[in-house]
């Protein structure tokens, strides 16, 4: 027991004392993790931010009906006006100005758009007032109807799809009312529910630190595995534990022992850095998310050892684990949602173990709901760990002469 005490406290102390391996270990992650909660750390809150769209209103304005195209413009306007004079509104709404040429207006809004200068453009056409009119006296649907422009090279427009998605309901509602086709009588009550921290919308730090956590966890499986024990096979310093009454299964332990508690350290230090300087609000005290963290860290420690065995070399196990590096850690959704990737790179997300390590993180700590399964979520990891073992154990070799 001596001998893998000692061999963890070896692994520990090279480990910190190692200037690249401290980077990955500690400087990385928390330059990572700051940057991140600084850049994005706003998203969500009120008056934090404002999607730029243009509106043209070709319609010709009338006093002998309900003027269906004044309410959405109306709505646009009132959400481009802000409530607190220190926050900016939801909307910096553009609109032609009065005699100007609305054709050429129109064209460079979309220009703009295909630039990623505006989240949206929205045209409401010629006609649009006698369509609706015409439709709510009949039953069926517009002959005629507004269109929003988006762009799907712009995340400001994707993400402003959904904000004019739920306008236009309030607009069709609103729309239904004057007309006298709408009871509130018998409107469905619906109360939202935020699912986070203190009842509020989850903060972007509390999105990430799980996730910069795991990174963590991986780069260190990564890198410092193979690297520890190729470099010291082809050193020839594993050969002078083998002249010693240490064993392999010995050696294992220990240096399985010391990669844990590394793990531990890097755990605790980015967490004292997201609670307090960041101001985290997520818990890693329950069963659950315990149970997940000391998963992941077995995992990577078990995707370490087979990247050395995979490898002839210590340089040809780093270039593999640079070739690993990127496509795991950023198709696994670590930093942001992946929901939307193209299907060849949801592929990727499916087989990857960070993928379901990190969505069963997040929904064991209360900040965002599991795509996947428990079952999954436990046995795709697990299924890796017991591939890395059987594949270690029949390639992986100890000495430097093969």
């Amino acid at each position: 027991m001596i001998g893998v005490l000692r061999i963890a406290f070896a692994h520990v102390f090279t480990a910190i004392r190692e200037r690249v391996t401290l980077f990955w270990f500690l400087i990385f992650p928390v330059f990572l993790l700051v940057l991140l909660s600084l850049i994005f750390g706003n998203i969500g809150e009120e008056g934090e931010i404002s999607f730029d769209i243009a509106l043209i209103d070709q319609e010709a304005h009338t006093a002998d009906s309900i003027d269906f195209a004044a309410i959405i413009q109306e709505a646009f306007v009132t959400l481009a006006e802000p409530v607190d004079p220190s926050r900016e509104p939801l909307f910096a709404l553009r609109q032609p100005d009065e005699g100007s040429d609305v054709d050429a207006f129109l064209d460079a809004e979309l220009t703009a758009l295909r630039r990623g200068q505006r989240a949206a453009v929205i045209v409401i056409p010629s006609g649009f007032n006698a369509a609706v009119l015409e439709a709510v006296g009949s039953g069926h649907a517009a002959s005629s109807s507004f269109t929003v422009y988006m762009t799907t090279s712009n995340v400001a427009s994707q993400m402003a799809s959904e904000v004019i998605a739920q306008v236009l309901s309030g607009i069709d509602r609103q729309i239904l009312a004057e007309s006298g086709r709408f009871d509130e009588e018998l409107e469905i009550e619906s109360e939202t529910v935020w699912l986070g921290s203190n009842g509020q919308e989850t903060p972007y730090v509390d999105y990430v630190l799980p996730g910069i956590i795991l990174m963590g966890f991986f780069v260190n499986g990564l890198f410092g595995v193979p690297g520890a024990i190729l470099f010291n096979r082809d050193r020839k310093v594993l050969r002078h534990y083998w002249v010693t009454p240490l064993s392999v299964p010995r050696y294992l332990a220990g240096f399985s022992l010391g990669h844990l508690s590394l793990c531990a350290l890097q755990f605790v230090l980015l967490y004292a850095l997201g609670r307090f300087a960041l101001g985290a609000t997520v818990s890693f005290a329950s069963p659950s998310a315990c149970l997940l963290l000391i998963l992941s860290a077995v995992t990577f420690l078990a995707f370490g050892f087979l990247i050395a065995a995979l490898a002839k070399t210590a340089n040809a196990g780093m270039a593999v684990a640079n070739i690993l590096n990127m496509p795991m850690m950023f198709l696994s959704g670590l930093f942001f949602p992946v929901a939307g990737l193209p299907l060849f790179l949801r592929l990727i997300v499916y087989v990857n173990p960070v993928s379901y390590l990190a969505q069963g993180l997040r929904a064991s700590v209360g900040v965002e709901a599991s795509g996947f399964s428990l079952p999954l979520v436990v046995g795709v990891p697990v299924a890796w760990i017991a591939l890395s073992i059987l594949v270690t154990s029949v390639r992986l070799k100890w000495d430097v002469e093969r």
